[in-house]
């Protein structure tokens, strides 16, 4: 049960006042705390406990994994009071205990939001030590801390273009009661009080209705006078009525021409903001009775009920932003030069960009380049469109308008379930958008499948239903995203949340609300990128990011098509393969259409044309089936999107080994090629090992068990410390393992108990005199998603990026000093602090060891990770596995560059072949 309201008049002060032992004690589900349980513990902890209303199972357990984390870490008593905050919060989590709020914990230990956050991940040196339920609580935290402070921010700032400062301060009294009123509708209004476009158009609804309020000493100019306008003067009739009113003042309706003001003065969309004010304000209203209050709604009254909410939600109490209290304090940025207009510093299309906007202006402009990139025509067919339909053999307009019917009433229901339950029509806004967005790529799909095949009949495609659900689902991603409604919550990972997953809009969310197979969702990705060329360098990143998780995880999940796939391949013969190694060496085509993979055909040589496909006099030859020999059972055809699917997915395993054998191994460099071979084979022929399992899991496992057999001292420990800090990464891929079905432990069990029983007899054959043939190296081929001069991470680095020289203009003497250190590779730096400066970024790229606590720059190998299993091996400590040096670091930023360079050459060589 959550604690009951505390402190009733809290938002007259500045914080709310700490709340007494007898309020503590009446609370439901919450026995009184006994001092005699606790004589063993430090007086000082068991004070903090009791101020925070801990119960004495959540005192008891916290000061266990306080002893455990003293055993850990080293230099803990500057920062003890803080560590055993966190302890207890990490507890309570655990435990679902609603004893105290993070607010009251940040003040009990005299920490902020983001310090704190950043030292409860410090505590997980111990891989016990924070679980996936923790982990899940921290993002939200962060997530949440975010959008409040970027809305606060925007909020004061919009304040001051409103609100004329009075020397008795009632403009700051008036701004008090419009940011909580605020903080109250967004925590009824919403379930997800992290969607920042949502609550940005809340906070602008909250403004209009203080602003027609408000006296007009308290405008300035601009609102003053639109306010005026909308108050004409009393007639004959009304005068005679007004005294009626007086005993009850009605709120009246929304003032259109001063919201658009404010949607104009913040580059918002004003329709979007008259539904959000229609909806879930106007119902926000009424639940506030706002007949009680002639002018404006008393502040003690307001602070009240808000009081109560963020008792409920335990988190983060936003009035504390007014006030400028230290646990919300934000990082000191120059706002300056954060809210500055994105401006090249050149002609040149690719050049650095100024620092980025603010989140809620960059949000705003990307919904406004959404909106002005998508066709006039509205949520229909344009008549191109139209004709290539009445060109099918079988028109799909009707199967095309009735599954949009369909789909649009399950996503509004759904989205309206997540974000709160007046939202549905906002779903439909977002709905209609995506169906604009639809349209407009298959149509550009359709005219470059006809520029490539010379046809108009494309019956096949526009009557498969699985196509048409991917590009709509594909296009809804895109407008999900723009509205930064859709992110990467623990990599697709996310499990046993409860309610709390199904608030979540992160992908994979969409596939789940029109039951999609990843695997089909995949096939489209790469065509909607390249039909779409507005689509910003973001959403381009975010669509990457969906195909790379899908590889990895979501598309072996159990039920997938993959594996009827990869089924049909092994049961046509054990020569057939998903993608023949001889294919590893070749550059990857991306030549193939969504067409293509959604169709299914075989590969050229065995090519079958789909029923209702017209035949050009070339696919007609190629269509012909290979003769078979004598005695030979026929092949079934190998299918484009499983062959394609599996020559990504060896580039993108392949990638992520590299990266982590550059942090494990450098010593070692011959043993790459050999765990890739056991990596390659697993995934090859023992496939079904990823069926509800991550893709890095196999890699982990391969790279120990290759180790293992040939005598080099690799620990788990240490693999997993690396991996933990690899991009795109997440502890539950390590944490979280199926061993059987239902059971799940950690990536050393289900090395022991799954990976090392299935390949036992395959991985000692590495041992022998005789090992198997080494699997070529797949070729990293340039992205088609990445821009080719983005700046490049250098593998096993912390904050070292790389980038090719691309003409003359950037050549490292006409760099900027800080420019100049960041690439200037071969040149003297001029200074030894330079030096010294690089050296320690690029030192700080080992991650095998641990920091001090205080962020100093000792590093001390990892002490213990209690996940392993008793009385093997990993049990006994661990070593490290060698610090990189300098100078190799800076040999492979040096080589990096050069294939950069010398590709991009390559490149421009083959662009001035094709203009001639």
């Amino acid at each position: 049960m959550p604690p009951k309201k505390r402190n009733s008049g809290a938002a007259q002060s500045k914080e709310p006042k700490p709340s007494s032992d007898k309020s503590f004690a009446d609370k439901k589900g919450s026995p009184e705390f006994s001092l005699n349980k606790h004589t063993e513990k430090d007086v000082e902890f068991v004070t903090l406990c009791r101020s925070l209303h801990a119960t004495d199972s959540v005192c008891e357990r916290a000061w266990t994994l306080w002893k455990t984390v003293q055993d850990v870490m080293e230099d803990v008593d500057a920062n003890q009071k803080r560590l055993w905050g966190s302890c207890l919060f990490v507890t309570a989590t655990d435990m679902d205990a609603a004893c105290f709020t993070l607010t009251e914990v940040l003040k009990a230990v005299n920490i902020n939001v983001k310090q704190f956050v950043g030292l409860v991940r410090k505590l997980d040196v111990n891989l016990d030590t924070i679980s996936t339920k923790v982990n899940s609580a921290l993002m939200r935290v962060e997530k949440k801390y975010d959008v409040m402070l970027a809305l606060y921010q925007r909020f004061e700032k919009t304040c001051k273009k409103i609100f004329a400062s009075t020397p008795d301060e009632k403009e700051r009294a008036t701004m008090r009661t419009c940011w909580t009123m605020f903080l109250l509708a967004k925590g009824r209004a919403l379930q997800m009080e992290d969607d920042l476009v949502i609550s940005f158009q809340l906070l602008l609804c909250t403004l209009e209705l203080f602003i027609k309020r408000s006296s007009p000493e308290l405008l300035l100019p601009l609102y003053k006078s639109v306010v005026s306008k909308a108050q004409s003067p009393l007639t004959r009739t009304s005068r005679r009525n007004q005294s009626k009113a007086k005993s009850r003042v009605v709120e009246s309706e929304v003032n259109v021409e001063l919201l658009e003001t404010l949607c104009k003065d913040n580059d918002c969309n004003a329709e979007e903001v008259k539904n959000v004010y229609q909806t879930s304000f106007s119902a926000f209203l009424d639940l506030m009775d706002l007949s009680r209050f002639p002018d404006f709604p008393l502040v003690t009254d307001v602070s009240e009920q808000y009081q109560e909410h963020y008792l409920k939600s335990g988190d983060i109490d936003g009035r504390l932003f007014f006030d400028g209290d230290e646990t919300v304090l934000a990082p000191k940025v120059d706002i300056s030069q954060v809210e500055r207009t994105p401006k090249k510093t050149s002609l040149d299309d690719d050049g650095p960009l100024i620092p980025p906007q603010t989140p809620i202006r960059a949000a705003m402009n990307s919904i406004k380049m959404l909106r002005g990139d998508l066709p006039s025509s509205g949520d229909q067919p344009s008549s191109n469109l139209a004709t290539y339909f009445k060109n099918c053999t079988v028109d799909p307009t009707q199967g095309i308008q009735k599954r949009l019917e369909m789909l649009g009433q399950v996503f509004s229901q759904k989205f309206g379930e997540a974000v709160g339950p007046h939202c549905i029509v906002y779903g439909r806004e977002r709905f209609t958008l995506g169906v604009r967005l639809y349209y407009k790529v298959m149509e550009a799909m359709l005219e470059s499948e006809e520029k490539r095949l010379s046809v108009q009949n494309f019956s096949k495609l526009l009557n498969d239903s699985t196509f048409h659900m991917s590009l709509l689902a594909c296009a809804l991603e895109v407008v999900m995203a723009t509205y930064e409604e859709s992110s990467f919550k623990n990599r697709g990972c996310s499990h046993g949340e409860g309610d709390q997953a199904v608030r979540d809009l992160c992908f994979p969310w969409i596939l789940d609300v029109f039951d999609l197979s990843a695997f089909d969702f995949y096939k489209v990705i790469e065509s909607f990128i390249k039909a779409e060329p507005t689509l910003s360098k973001d959403i381009i990143k975010h669509l990457e990011t969906c195909e790379n998780l899908i590889m990895e995880k979501i598309a072996w999940r159990t039920g997938s098509p993959l594996f009827e796939l990869l089924k049909r391949e092994h049961e046509a013969g054990a020569t057939e393969q998903a993608e023949p190694p001889a294919s590893f060496s070749l550059p990857l085509q991306h030549n193939h259409t969504a067409a293509d993979l959604y169709l299914s055909p075989i590969r050229p040589g065995l090519r079958v044309l789909p029923p209702e496909s017209p035949a050009t006099p070339s696919s007609q030859a190629s269509s012909q089936p290979t003769p078979q020999a004598a005695g030979q059972a026929p092949r079934q055809p190998k299918s484009n999107s499983l062959s394609l699917f599996y020559k990504k997915l060896y580039r993108l395993a392949y990638t992520r080994l590299k990266t982590l054998c550059s942090c494990l191994l450098s010593n070692h460099p011959d043993l790459e090629h050999v765990i890739w071979t056991l990596f390659q084979h697993t995934l090859q022929y023992e496939y079904d090992l990823m069926r509800d399992r991550h893709l890095d899991q196999l890699m982990m496992s391969a790279m120990y068990a290759i180790c293992k057999v040939k005598s080099v001292d690799l620990r788990f420990k240490l693999i997993v410390s690396a991996y933990k800090n690899m991009p795109n990464t997440s502890q539950e891929t390590f944490k979280h393992v199926l061993i059987t079905e239902g059971q799940y432990d950690s990536i050393i069990v289900f090395y022991n108990q799954v990976f090392m029983q299935k390949l036992k007899t395959n991985i000692l054959q590495y041992a022998s005199t005789r090992p198997p043939t080494l699997s070529p190296i797949p070729q990293i081929p340039c992205s088609p998603y990445k821009f080719p001069n983005s700046p490049l991470r250098v593998p096993g680095s912390n904050n070292v990026y790389i980038s090719p020289l691309k003409n003359s203009r950037l050549s490292p003497g006409m760099m900027t000093p800080r420019s100049r250190m960041l690439v200037s590779i071969g040149e003297s730096f001029g200074f030894a602090n330079r030096f010294q400066k690089i050296n320690q970024m690029v030192n700080s790229g080992d991650r095998a060891h641990k920091r001090t606590l205080d962020g100093g720059s000792a590093l001390k190998p990892l002490k213990r990770l209690r996940f392993d299993v008793d009385g093997q091996d990993e049990a006994d400590g661990s070593k490290s596995g060698g610090e990189s040096a300098l100078i190799q670091k800076l040999a492979e930023m040096s080589s990096t560059r050069s294939r950069m360079q010398e590709q991009k050459m390559k490149e421009d060589a083959e662009s001035r072949k094709k203009s001639t």
